[in-house]
């Protein structure tokens, strides 16, 4: 009796131990799928919360940009530098609009894309000095053959187009790792030994930005004046139009004979052309030729053998002894003006007597410091803009060391000149007649003549080049968390034009 009660026992025992074990694996199950379930609405709530904040901070940064709008709208300077408010770093903050108390910051910052080498238009040794400034190795001729290269394949859309050109390589186009404590017989060590491979020639020291940080295809200035009338054309001028450029004393410069010597001078490929221009026209001097002398000139009667000045050679009383003829003297001769007849004697007086008739085509048509008077009013090219300017007032040392007939010196001197204070002769602190301006920028180009470094040579060189202004600007926004993380960013290049502000370029991340 016993036996069997205990048999029974075991069974009910077993049968629910059975149901226990199915019990639990039901509710493990279960507990798991519930966890998978709660991970899984958990993950949904945790993207919809980034996604909604960066949706916020997308619109931070969208606010940042826009403040960068007004600055520019707001700027009314001659001028565009990097003491003007508009260069100043942005961080403010927008309310959220949903959480209540919170605010969203934003960092924003607007750069002037004329403080870059415009890779559309750059001249060949620009290209070769930047790519030099980029890592390219001279003595391999890559920075020549691939200065080449990119001419050919202009137009380029953006920078980074140019990475399709044969032989850029990464290094090149994204900037050079400079290990600071390499290992002896590593791969940094080597990229070392070829930087120092660069030839002193060239006195550019490689940058460890790339092509990207340096260039831009957005960079372009208004073909006005400091006033903002459109310049003269002397390539296609006529003679009124030249005859009436003034300087900055508000003068003529040119008379209509020397309008006309311009204009048979033509066509210029540069500003600095012009003071190779002779006063004297091949024209002009081929009419005159006969009549012009550097022996003196014997207005007495005939001799007693009957034979006068002009029998014996010794000239005729139409003609003209250009070492001693005064301005009217010279006014007589076909094509000679006033304008033309000063320079002559302006010419004989500092450089002595001339020693051949044809030492008459010396004289120059503009002088050195009439140059830089007018040099803000005329220009090569037609349309309202001009691309590919350097902006002088911007620029880092590094950009404007590249430009024709430019070295690391005087591209130095340029940045301290527009950075010192500006102060007026009695000490008091001039603010170039503008609100909110620190430093001393240039408001002409023709203050460069201004520095000790550069030379009338440097700046016939480097005037094609360069600018005091811009159009165009590259807006950089970015939304920043607490903690100083970028959630969002966005990229646009700004075009000024007049009132208006366009933007041809924009990106958002």
């Amino acid at each position: 009796m016993m036996k069997r009660f205990t048999q029974k026992t075991d069974f009910i025992s077993d049968s629910d131990g059975l149901s226990l074990v199915s019990t639990l694996w039901i509710l493990t199950i279960l507990s798991v799928v519930a966890m998978q379930l709660l991970y899984s609405f958990n993950l949904e709530n945790k993207a919809q919360n980034n996604f909604s904040e960066r949706v916020k901070y997308h619109y931070a940064a969208k606010a940042g940009f826009e403040l960068g709008l007004a600055k520019l709208r707001n700027d009314e300077t001659s001028f565009d530098s990097l003491g003007e408010t508009w260069a100043a770093p942005i961080e403010e903050a927008i309310d959220d609009g949903i959480q209540v108390g919170r605010f969203l910051t934003f960092r924003a910052a607007i750069t002037d894309e004329s403080a870059r080498v415009n890779l559309n238009t750059a001249p060949v040794a620009t290209i070769r000095n930047l790519l030099l400034l980029s890592g390219a190795q001279a003595e391999t001729d890559l920075s020549t053959d691939l200065a080449a290269r990119i001419i050919e394949g202009r137009p380029f859309r953006t920078v980074r187009d140019v990475a399709r050109i044969e032989g850029m390589t990464e290094q090149i186009l994204y900037g050079i790792q400079v290990q600071t404590a390499p290992t002896s017989g590593s791969e940094e060590q080597g990229t070392q030994t070829e930087l120092a491979q660069l030839p002193q020639l060239a006195q550019i020291q490689p940058s460890s930005g790339g092509i990207v940080t340096l260039t831009t295809v957005h960079s372009l200035d208004a073909n006005t004046d400091t006033n903002g009338q459109a310049r003269v054309n002397i390539n296609s001028a006529n003679a009124q139009q030249l005859s009436g450029i003034r300087s900055n004393n508000n003068q003529n410069v040119f008379s209509q004979g020397e309008a006309q010597a311009i204009i048979q001078a033509r066509e210029f490929s540069g500003l600095a052309a012009l003071l190779d221009v002779p006063a004297v026209s091949n024209q002009v001097f081929n009419n005159i030729s006969g009549r012009i002398t550097i022996q003196e000139i014997d207005t007495g009667n005939e001799d007693d053998n009957g034979f006068g000045p002009e029998n014996q050679g010794g000239g005729n009383n139409n003609q003209v002894n250009i070492n001693n003829a005064d301005e009217d003297e010279l006014e007589e001769l076909p094509g000679i003006d006033q304008g033309i007849a000063q320079r002559i004697v302006a010419h004989r007086d500092a450089q002595g007597d001339f020693q051949s008739i044809d030492a008459i085509r010396d004289v120059r048509v503009l002088t050195m410091q009439e140059f830089a008077g007018i040099v803000d009013r005329i220009t090569t090219k037609d349309g309202q803009t001009v691309d590919g300017l350097v902006n002088i007032n911007t620029a880092p040392v590094e950009i404007l060391q590249l430009l024709p007939g430019m070295d690391q010196a005087k591209a130095q001197a340029i940045k301290t000149r527009r950075e010192e204070e500006n102060t007026s002769d009695n000490g008091t602190q001039n603010n170039n007649s503008e609100d909110n301006v620190t430093g001393n920028p240039f408001s002409n180009i023709s203050q460069l003549l201004q520095l000790d470094e550069i030379d009338n040579q440097t700046f016939r060189q480097v005037v094609d080049y360069v600018t005091y202004r811009t159009r165009g600007y590259r807006i950089e926004s970015m939304g920043v968390d607490a903690t100083g993380k970028t959630l969002a960013r966005c990229v646009g290049i700004v075009i000024r034009e007049e009132n208006q502000l366009d933007v041809p370029y924009w990106r958002q991340d």
